[in-house]
């Protein structure tokens, strides 16, 4: 168990990579916004995966 001091630095660590971290956390949301949605390319696949850990439970 990490004492109080410890998670103190580890908790100002985690707000200073925070803090470095956000013009480029910025920029990718505002490209993402721009950008066309994938979703069809995603819930494809996982609907196949979905399909077939259902087919293997149907088989048992």
């Amino acid at each position: 168990m990490l004492s109080t001091w410890e998670n103190l630095i580890l908790g100002a660590l985690a707000l200073l990579i925070l803090l470095w971290m956000q013009p480029g956390i910025k920029a990718a949301i505002a490209r993402s916004k721009q950008t066309p949605s994938d979703w069809p390319s995603v819930i494809g696949p996982l609907l196949m995966v979905v399909m077939f850990v259902l087919l293997l439970i149907a088989m048992v």
